[in-house]
């Protein structure tokens, strides 16, 4: 038998990763709050998202109750989350969250061209009439035309929506 010096772990020991109880709680108030997220999201949507039955059944019913009921339910939800890999739920949360995010890009790409028609007028439409031929001229100017005077009367902004309508219609982003 040979002697080992106190400072030098066991092999058991050296296996062992000690992790604090305040880590162990942050990783199951993320994996609740994950839960949670997954609560809010419509039921179609919550199909695509790779679930065990157990975890969709938890989650539709938390969807149901109000108030301490759902609190309960959450933290259920936050446990069954403990067994299984998160990883994969957290990636398609994240596509989810994207998709929105290029739709607001998408948006805000719409507002500049609007602004930039009603600004610049026949230039910019001439702009727009060569990325997008099946966009009627006649229609964008008379739009823009439209809400140069209503920004000039200082009147509601209808022919402004109705440009950036028009060219959401005409996909033009």
């Amino acid at each position: 038998m040979t002697r080992r010096n106190k400072q030098e772990p066991s092999r058991n020991e050296a296996n062992i990763i000690l992790v604090s109880r305040s880590e162990m709680k942050r990783k199951m108030k993320a994996l609740q709050a994950l839960g949670e997220e997954l609560v809010k999201l419509s039921p179609a949507v919550l199909a695509k998202f790779p679930l065990k039955n157990i975890l969709r059944i938890a989650i539709t019913d938390a969807q149901r109750f109000s108030k301490e009921a759902k609190r309960r339910q959450l933290q259920l939800i936050g446990k069954l989350m403990r067994t299984i890999d998160p990883e994969p739920i957290q990636a398609a949360l994240n596509l989810l969250n994207n998709k929105h995010g290029q739709q607001t890009i998408k948006l805000q790409k719409l507002e500049r061209l609007r602004d930039q028609v009603i600004v610049e007028g026949d230039k910019a439409i001439d702009e727009v009439l060569k990325k997008h031929p099946s966009i009627e001229r006649q229609t964008l100017r008379q739009l823009a035309r439209q809400a140069r005077k209503e920004q000039k009367d200082n009147k509601q902004a209808k022919a402004s929506k109705e440009i950036f309508k028009y060219l959401r219609n005409r996909n033009c982003v």
